[in-house]
């Protein structure tokens, strides 16, 4: 089977925490100089500079998923990763429309910056977008299905904005398959703690906000073909125990 190196869980210019040097060409840029075969773009609660994105990885020889960072009602943060554009965008202004109506301030939060493949700023977003939507952890499968998307708990090891920092327990009604670790060491203290993720796979990410910290390609996967929906099939299956 094909090993692929990835780095799932990459913010751009669009995320206010986000450097304004993040941009669609600078990231994927980046990614292809580090020789990463595979990233997700996942702003904050919205997708709207994965199409620049993903044509600057058709240029650049970078496989680029589609995706966005969830916040949940509980301030649970979520990877979310879609088999198409179209998918994500139509997900995004979803989420847009579920997300608290609060204005942002560029100067105290950092701008939210839609830019096209020529890095040209094309407008900034009028929300802020690292505020809490009113979507529940346990009804984000729902929220995903019709746009065939697959959830991804980020980060579950941090201290904040994890769903054990946040909620503490896996809900009894998961049916997630794959979580993100940030520190591997803590792998098998959380497979100890919580049964649910025994046979769940993981990933590890950069969570980059600043192009520097994008991953090297020191992780990988092994895919059946290297495609979005490789990918995405591996990782909406469970291990095998």
């Amino acid at each position: 089977m094909p090993s692929i190196s990835y780095d799932l869980h990459i913010h751009t210019c669009l995320s206010p925490c986000g450097d304004d040097m993040s941009t669609p060409a600078n990231v994927v840029g980046t990614a292809a100089l580090k020789g990463l075969d595979c990233i997700a773009i996942t702003d904050h609660n919205s997708s709207l500079n994965c199409p620049a994105c993903m044509k600057c990885g058709e240029a650049y020889g970078v496989m680029v998923i589609p995706g966005l960072e969830l916040t949940t009602e509980e301030e649970v943060h979520v990877v979310c990763l879609f088999p198409s554009l179209e998918n994500a965008l139509a997900f995004s202004e979803y989420v847009y429309r579920h997300l608290q109506p609060v204005k942002n301030n560029p100067k105290v939060f950092g701008y939210q910056q839609v830019v096209n493949e020529d890095d040209e700023v094309q407008y900034e977003i009028e929300n802020l977008l690292i505020n809490a939507t009113d979507i529940g952890f346990s009804d984000v499968p729902k929220a995903l299905a019709p746009f065939n998307g697959l959830m991804i708990p980020a980060h579950v090891d941090k201290d904040t904005t994890s769903l054990f920092s946040n909620l503490g327990f896996v809900p009894p009604d998961s049916t997630f398959t794959t979580f993100e670790c940030k520190n591997m060491a803590n792998l098998h203290k959380l497979r100890a703690s919580h049964p649910y993720l025994a046979d769940c796979r993981v990933i590890t990410d950069s969570d980059a906000h600043y192009i520097d910290h994008i991953n090297d390609p020191v992780n990988f996967l092994e895919v059946k073909e290297k495609s979005i929906s490789g990918v995405l099939e591996l990782l909406s299956t469970r291990i095998p125990l």
